[in-house]
């Protein structure tokens, strides 16, 4: 699937606008600061979550607008809205062909993965990154991951309240909380050890390419029994103010296969190369046991690769199809790309 018609209405520096892209390439060029990563971010909010800043729906609005914004596209023979009303800029809606619906539904319909120049150090940041940007591709192969994933985390934030109050906490109520998050937390362990696994397996049974292959692992989460565990560190996570242990405490161990050390560890180059052919790999396994291909969001993924990589680049996404929506400052960068739905855009 792919979109086919995507409208904006006061979305960031957008008061209205409307494109149509095609099903392949798609790519976006233009000065800096004209608007480029809005339009992919736009793409993005089409899933659960955040989109790919991972800004707070406030921020999304126009500065100049009323305060709230509108995201509709069209996908396939489905329309899909989201968006904001100016009385309520923090309350996300999502319409599919008109009828209301949780965020968390948009991953039954289509699946989007995105690199951004902010991911750039995935790898040597805090675990909280590399969780959520495996919770990405976790929810790309099973769309009832995002339902799990907000279930634990209201039930975890109720636990974390409750454990804060002043006196002997109802001993019921945090139990009923625990178990809670024991069954939606074992459904999000398992999901990830599964797509964990699958990729893995993957990238060590690649041949070696211009981009580096990656060896995943998990680490951390809370393994066994949970709710046994929740329940015999109540004292502990009180006087810390957060719950110590469970799968919110997982990493994404990533290491640098043809070097055999952590990906941290890396070049920047090579940390690069490491997260493109990683996004590449699961992209094809998503399309191979999900029976549909991720549309892909590349923002300035042309300008930090050497001709040869980004030759390569543009030859496997074309041999692996899929729309894949690219920026760039120059549309030099994407000579040579093929047929390509191509939009510049005009200093603002």
């Amino acid at each position: 699937m792919h979109v086919a018609r995507l409208s904006l209405s006061d979305f960031r520096s957008y008061a209205d606008a409307v494109v149509a892209p095609g099903p392949g390439f798609v790519i976006v060029t233009g000065e800096n600061g004209v608007g480029k990563t809005n339009l992919l971010e736009a793409v993005s909010l089409l899933s659960p979550g955040r989109g790919l800043r991972g800004a707070t729906l406030s921020d999304m609005a126009r500065n100049e607008g009323p305060g709230g914004f509108a995201v509709a596209a069209r996908i396939g023979d489905l329309d899909i809205g989201t968006g904001t009303l100016a009385n309520a800029p923090d309350r996300r809606q999502v319409r599919i062909d008109g009828a209301p619906a949780s965020a968390n539904s948009l991953s039954e319909w289509l699946s989007v993965l995105w690199l951004t120049p902010a991911m750039d150090r995935l790898f040597a940041d805090a675990a909280s990154g590399r969780r959520r940007f495996l919770d990405r591709l976790v929810l790309a192969l099973h769309p009832g991951h995002a339902s799990h994933a907000a279930r634990y985390e209201a039930a975890m934030r109720a636990r974390n309240k409750l454990l804060g109050e002043d006196g002997a906490p109802d001993e019921a109520w945090l139990a009923a909380l625990e178990a809670r998050m024991a069954d939606h937390g074992a459904a999000i362990a398992e999901a990830r050890a599964a797509a964990v696994s699958a990729l893995a397996e993957r990238l060590a049974a690649a041949p070696e390419g211009p981009f580096a292959r990656a060896g995943l692992a998990l680490e951390g989460g809370g393994a066994g029994d949970l709710a046994r565990t929740l329940a015999a560190g109540r004292a502990r996570d009180a006087a810390a103010g957060r719950t110590l242990a469970g799968p919110h405490r997982a990493d994404l161990a990533v290491t640098h296969l043809g070097k055999n050390q952590p990906a941290a560890l890396a070049s920047t180059g090579e940390q690069k190369a490491l997260l493109i052919n990683l996004i590449l790999a699961f992209a094809d396994l998503v399309a191979e046991r999900a029976g549909r291909r991720p549309i892909l969001l590349l923002d300035e993924i042309a300008a930090h690769l050497d001709p040869l990589r980004r030759a390569a680049l543009f030859e496997r996404l074309a041999a692996a199809g899929g729309q894949v929506w690219m920026t760039g400052t120059e549309p030099a960068l994407f000579e040579g790309i093929g047929a390509a739905t191509r939009f510049v855009l005009p200093r603002v």
